[in-house]
């Protein structure tokens, strides 16, 4: 939000360096980013000085050039070279001295310098006004009255004002300084507070110039009251619409609007005034002179404007004649309502409007105009009235409009400045600093907070409308605090503090060694938004409708939700690189899904891996890997070792869920704690996804707590060498690993030590019903060297027990 001194001097008297008041704004809540200088005339006329010329002869070697000799107040004449016709003795002209930077209009910015033209020295410059930026007539150097003093600087001729303009970050809850009589208030109190400068705001004139009691020709009605709680508005006659008086434009130009006829720059000027949004209607096309404002009818096209057709819906509110919208309610006038230079009959509009509802109805829209802005934050309903007599005097003062019949003003609910109870006690306490009484009510008295009951201890105060942010006890804390300033709490000399139990293993500690393990191996950190689109969900098949949590006031329609799988914000992700040609990916993320219970609304952390494209190679010898799921397997498997977790602990069981082609759960004592798979290749097409994807959830809950009874133990390397064997099995096709790995083990649990699974084929080879399983199987003998004798009797008692218990065979 920009703020031009000059435009805030109108409202305060205020004497003070700007970057001094730019730290008094900042320190009491409004941060001043930056402060840039305004000028109306680009480079502010520096070294450009009022001249007389004393004499003007012909250049003997050109016949359309002179010589001059120019005095300028500074003792010895300038010798000057001058192309102007009009160039004479005796003449009061502007000069731009050696050094000077000249913007000329619709040209290059040159600088003066000392120079010899055609033999003769030239130490300046004698300026048309396009050439000083002042016009744009080139006729000749310009012409001053014979009584012009010598010496005096042009920009105190032309009597140009210089200004400041400050860039506020304005917060959203801060709707009270949206505007210059706003920062005026808190400048106020800044400097009673601060300085010790008593400088009360100014109301600007704001009385109409010829009200009349007879009615007004234009009829209002407002159907829905609660989305419009007050709707003002006045008629005038006998508008002359044109170009703005300069200090109107120059007022709208600091702040960074285009001028467009005096009667819109008017409405915006007092909108940036007051913080209440106007505007105004063409009265002569308002269709049976009558103003409705109501819901819109569903599909409704709407030229906005900007010349854009927009299809409206029920829920938008509209301001109609009697026959059709006219303007989109706190947003955006229509293109056929507004005023233009034929206009002669005005209707100016000044309404509240709901908050909640411009802000919908703007972001459904994809519109954001300074209207919105300011109603979705809250505008203050009992200044509207103001606001529409403020616009209508200056109107009428600019234009020699006049007003007829009497001023409409529905509200027919009043809203009341809200009550709020504050204890001193609670505002030294919150602050941590004692601040006696008398302070505090200044404060809050020159924040346009009254006090309207005092007993003891506690202050029953009235907060005006226009402060919607302050609701409660500790937002009253906050608005003394910061007019009384941050810097001026001391910082206790002793600082008490209670120990706190502190769970162990440390949430954020295993994170970062999780984090720290996954990218030393290659895999690169996420993190997507929690907020998601419903249809994205559906996409990748991870929607569930009565678990949904659906947002009641969506940013937009891409972000309507929130997510219930990491899986969307993954593929999104996927996609996104590889339409960069960006296509081996390993990504890991920790985030939170989102889901509606019975109970309410419940949240779950989680840990997220997924691989994509082909594993690069350090040695050139050998040739790229692409992913598969066994590689996406032995990180997940890493990552447990890497906390302590004994794999043989963990169980694979096959799983099935909706988007994954094939997956195995991860079970850790008998409970499923997450999964690996492959995605379904319709989900990643529907993606713009052309390659494989495999995709790992862990549950964050249970990962921890697998790191808290984790405990990593030193073991010895065995002395004796340890064995692996392969068999490739024919299983029924209802077969699962679970049931092979466990009988496996039962085979013999001393010298099995290990069992993988490390190929499936189900092709048009094998017998019906059936698929072949590869499994390998680590044998080891931690006392003796193992004899082919006693590995294959182990190998016989494994064959023997899945051949008895699971119908295995061996794959000839």
């Amino acid at each position: 939000m920009k703020i031009s001194l000059n435009w805030l001097k109108n409202y305060i008297n205020v004497d003070l360096d700007p970057v001094k008041i730019g730290e008094l704004l900042t320190d009491g809540g409004l941060e001043v980013e930056s402060i840039e200088t305004f000028e109306t005339v680009k480079g502010g006329l520096n070294g450009l000085v009022v001249g007389e010329i004393l004499t003007c002869e012909k250049h003997p070697d050109a016949d359309r050039l002179k010589i001059t000799t120019v005095n300028i107040g500074e003792g010895v004449p300038l010798n000057i070279v001058c192309g102007a016709p009009n160039a004479r003795a005796g003449q009061k002209v502007i000069v731009a001295t050696v050094g000077t930077k000249l913007y000329p209009n619709g040209g290059e910015p040159f600088e003066i310098k000392k120079s010899k033209i055609r033999g003769a020295l030239s130490e300046g410059m004698l300026c048309a006004e396009d050439e000083i930026g002042l016009g744009i007539s080139h006729d000749g150097i310009m012409e001053l009255p014979f009584n012009t003093k010598v010496g005096l600087p042009a920009s105190t001729y032309f009597n140009l004002q210089s200004d400041f303009i400050f860039e506020i970050g304005l917060t959203p809850n801060r709707t009270d300084a949206i505007s210059h009589m706003g920062v005026a208030r808190d400048l106020s109190a800044l400097l009673l507070q601060r300085l010790k400068i008593y400088s009360s705001v100014k109301l600007p004139e704001y009385q109409l110039l010829s009200l009349t009691t007879d009615v007004c020709p234009i009829k209002v009605i407002v159907d829905s009251v609660d989305l419009c709680p007050r709707y003002s508005g006045v008629y005038l006659t006998d508008v002359k619409v044109g170009e703005s008086p300069k200090w109107l434009k120059t007022a709208l130009e600091s702040i960074g609007l285009r001028s467009i006829n005096n009667i819109v720059d008017i409405t915006n000027y007092v909108m940036h005034e007051t913080g209440q949004p106007l505007h105004a209607f063409d009265a002569d096309k308002i269709k049976g002179n009558t103003i409705k404002v109501t819901s819109a009818k569903e599909g409704t096209k709407f030229t906005t404007l900007d010349g854009v057709e927009r299809i409206l819906k029920s829920n938008h509110l509209v301001i109609c004649n009697a026959e059709e919208p006219m303007c989109i309610a706190g947003v955006f006038g229509g293109e056929q309502s507004g005023v233009n230079d034929k206009t002669v009959n005005v209707f100016l509009e000044s309404a509240h409007f709901n908050a909640a509802s411009v802000r919908k109805t703007a972001r459904e829209l994809q519109l954001k105009t300074d209207s919105s802005f300011r109603f979705e934050r809250g505008t203050d309903p009992n200044h509207v009235l103001f606001a529409l007599k403020r616009a209508a005097y200056l109107i009428c003062s600019e234009t020699g409009a006049k007003t007829t019949g009497n001023i409409i003003d529905h509200y027919p609910f009043k809203i009341e400045e809200n009550e709020v109870s504050v204890s001193y006690t609670s505002i030294n306490k919150y602050i941590g600093k004692n601040i006696d009484s008398l302070t505090v009510k200044n404060i809050l008295n020159s924040l346009g907070i009254k006090v309207k009951e005092e007993n003891n201890d506690t202050l029953l105060l009235s907060i005006p409308t226009y402060k919607t942010d302050v609701t409660q006890e500790a937002d009253i804390v906050e608005e003394v605090l910061r007019i009384y300033g941050y810097n001026n709490v001391e910082i206790p000399a002793k600082i008490n503090a209670s120990v706190n139990y502190t769970l162990r293993p440390q949430p954020d500690a295993v994170q970062n060694r999780i984090s720290d393990f996954l990218s030393y191996n290659g895999f690169a950190e996420m993190m997507s938004l929690s907020l998601t689109k419903d249809q994205l969900n559906k996409t990748t098949e991870t929607y569930n409708q009565n678990s949904a949590v659906e947002l009641l006031n969506p940013v937009s329609n891409e972000v309507n939700m929130l997510r219930q799988h990491l899986l969307t914000g993954t593929l999104q992700a996927i996609s996104f690189n590889i339409n960069r040609k960006q296509r081996n990916l390993k990504f890991y993320e920790f985030g939170k899904v989102y889901f509606k219970t019975e109970n309410g609304f419940n949240e779950e952390k989680h840990l997220a891996l997924s691989i994509s494209g082909e594993i690069k190679n350090d040695n050139w010898q050998k040739l790229s890997r692409k992913t598969d799921f066994f590689y996406l397997k032995e990180s997940v498997y890493k990552l447990f070792n890497s906390l302590g977790v004994n794999e043989n602990n963990l169980l694979l069981k096959e799983i099935d869920l909706p988007y994954y082609s094939y997956a195995l759960g991860i079970e850790y004592n008998q409970k499923q704690i997450g999964c690996i798979g492959k995605i379904k290749d319709s989900i990643l097409k529907k993606l713009d996804i052309d390659q494989e994807v495999y995709f790992a959830d862990i549950l964050w809950d249970d990962l921890m707590k697998m790191a808290k009874k984790a405990k990593v133990v030193y073991q010895e390397i065995s002395k004796f060498p340890e064995v692996k064997r392969d068999l490739a099995l024919l299983v029924d096709k209802t077969s699962k690993y679970e049931d092979l790995y466990k009988l496996a083990l039962q085979a013999d649990k001393k010298l099995i030590k290990q069992v993988n699974l490390f190929d499936i084929y189900e092709g048009d080879k094998l017998p019906a019903g059936k698929k072949s399983y590869a499994l390998s199987f680590t044998i080891l003998d931690e006392q003796a060297t193992l004899t082919d004798k006693v590995i294959e009797k182990t190998m016989d008692k494994v064959l023997k027990i899945l051949e008895e218990k699971a119908g295995a065979k061996l794959r000839a």
